[in-house]
C-alpha cells in the first residue's frame, strides 16, 4: 500500500477538478478487478486510490461499496468503467498484436497504468501524456509498490491545450511508423475547439496504418440528465460535479472529420459492448449514459 503522507506533495494533479475524476476511474478499476466475473485487472488501481487523500476512504472492492451492484456509483458507473478498460485493453492489444503498430499514445494518460499491466511487445513505445502533477503522483505511487512498465515507457508532462506534439515529437516519437491513440475519458471536458485541434494534431502525425480510439458524448443539453442517479449519487457522495466540469459547448463531429481525411471510423455505444461481452450497464431511464459514444479509427493509404 502506498504511503500516503509520502505523496502529499504529488497529489495537486489528481486532490480536485478534472483531476479528481482520475481517481473516480481507478476506484472503479479497483472494483473490477476483484469482482469474481471481472472484465479487466489492474492491480495497481487501489494503491492509486489508497494514496490521495481525497479518495483514501473510497472503496476498492465490491464488498466495499455502500449499496453494492445496486449503488449508481459503485455498481452501475463503475461497471461502465469496468466495461470501457476492456474494451480499450482490448482495442491497444488488436492494434500492436495485429495491425502491428509499435508505438502507442496515450493522450490525457492520467492513472491509467496499462504500461504496466497489459502484456506488450517486447519493441512496444508507449508515450503517456499529461500534465506534470498528475504523472508526479502517479510516479509516486507506482515507485512505492516497485512497479515496472512491460515495454519502453516514455512519460510526458504536457498540457494538451498547449504543444503536446512538439513534446511528442521531441520526445523520439516518430511520425512514419504506424501509432495506436487513446483518449481515453478526456474529451468531455475540452472545448471544441480543443477537440478539433487534438484530433487534427493526431491526423497530422498519424503515419499510415495508425489506429485511434476516443470517447464522446452526443447530447444537445447535458444538463436533461442533471437529476439522473448516476450524475447525483457522483455529487451527493464523492462531491465531484461532473456537468460543472464538462464543456457544455456543442459537439464536433470528430468521426466524420477523420473520414474525411482518410480515416474509416466506426461509432458505437458502450451497450454495444455490454451485450457483447454479457457484462456491463444496458439503458435505463433518465440514462446519462445514453449520449456516450466510443469511436474507433483507422488510416489506411497515404497521408
Amino acid at each position: 500500500m502506498a504511503d500516503t503522507a509520502s505523496l502529499s506533495t504529488a497529489t495537486d494533479g489528481v486532490e480536485g477538478g478534472v483531476g479528481l475524476t482520475a481517481l473516480l476511474v481507478a476506484a472503479a478499476r479497483a472494483i473490477e478487478t476483484h469482482r469474481p466475473d471481472s472484465l479487466a485487472q489492474d492491480a495497481y488501481a487501489e494503491h492509486f486510490v489508497r494514496g490521495a487523500e481525497a479518495s483514501a476512504h473510497w472503496p476498492v472492492r465490491p464488498d466495499q461499496a455502500p449499496g453494492g451492484d445496486a449503488s449508481p456509483l459503485w455498481g452501475r458507473f463503475a461497471r461502465y468503467f469496468g466495461l470501457r478498460t476492456r474494451v480499450l485493453d482490448d482495442f491497444l492489444l488488436r492494434s500492436v498484436r495485429t495491425a502491428g503498430a509499435r508505438q502507442v499514445v496515450l493522450l490525457g494518460a492520467g492513472l491509467d497504468a496499462r504500461a504496466f499491466r497489459l502484456d506488450w511487445p517486447s519493441d512496444c513505445v508507449i508515450f503517456e501524456i499529461d500534465r506534470e502533477a498528475v504523472l508526479a503522483f502517479k510516479h509516486k505511487v507506482l515507485d512505492s509498490v516497485s512497479a515496472e512498465p512491460g515495454a519502453a515507457r516514455v512519460p510526458i508532462g504536457a498540457d494538451l491545450r498547449d504543444d503536446w506534439a512538439g513534446a511528442l515529437t521531441a520526445a523520439g516519437f516518430d511520425t512514419t511508423i504506424p501509432t495506436v491513440w487513446l483518449v481515453e475519458g478526456l474529451l468531455f471536458y475540452l472545448p471544441p475547439a480543443a477537440e478539433t485541434a487534438l484530433i487534427d494534431t493526431v491526423d497530422r502525425l498519424s503515419a499510415p496504418g495508425s489506429a485511434l480510439a476516443y470517447e464522446v458524448k452526443l447530447e444537445k443539453d447535458l444538463t436533461e440528465y442533471r437529476d439522473s442517479p448516476l450524475y447525483t449519487s457522483t455529487r451527493q457522495e464523492l462531491g465531484i460535479d461532473l456537468l460543472g466540469l464538462f464543456s457544455r459547448e456543442p459537439r464536433p463531429d470528430s468521426a466524420a472529420r477523420l473520414t474525411d481525411r482518410g480515416w474509416t471510423a466506426s461509432v458505437h455505444t458502450p451497450f454495444d459492448f455490454t451485450r457483447r461481452l454479457g457484462r456491463g450497464p444496458l439503458p435505463e431511464e433518465n440514462d446519462a449514459l445514453a449520449g456516450n459514444r466510443w469511436v474507433f479509427a483507422d488510416r489506411t493509404g497515404a497521408t
